[in-house]
């Protein structure tokens, strides 16, 4: 199940291509409709599926998806001067993802144990 979630559960990678290509549209005044930003979520949605183990691959697959989107590619500049630091924000969310597709998969299936959960929480605490 880790596995698949790392290479398939990217939260903050799609997150990131959000937000990073709204940042654009919205620096070079280009005004995207409700249906244009439909596109643009499902395309980061699928771009975005198994880049996690290239570091900072994300800023070339938000290249890609500027040009999708018919965006300037100048606008790349304006990110990469803080995109190491979004690198690790972006990081954060997709461990957490990660963490958490195991426990819904083992409740999900009925293979969970709540006590063992609780004992092994407890043991952290002391």
């Amino acid at each position: 199940m880790v596995p698949t979630g790392y290479t398939f559960n990217l939260d903050g990678a799609s997150i990131y291509l959000g937000i990073g290509t709204l940042f654009v549209a919205q620096l070079y005044g280009v005004h995207l409709g409700l249906q244009e930003q439909i596109v643009l979520v499902l395309t980061m949605v699928v771009t975005s599926e198994g880049a996690a183990g290239v570091p900072g691959f994300m800023f070339v697959i938000l290249l890609t998806t500027l040009a999708s989107a018919g965006l300037p590619f100048e606008g790349l500049a304006f990110i990469a001067g803080v995109h190491r630091i979004m690198d690790m924000g972006r990081t954060a969310p997709n461990v957490v993802g990660n963490a958490l597709a195991p426990l819904v998969i083992a409740r999900w299936e009925g293979q969970y144990d709540a006590e063992k959960g609780k004992a092994y929480v407890a043991s952290l605490d002391a």
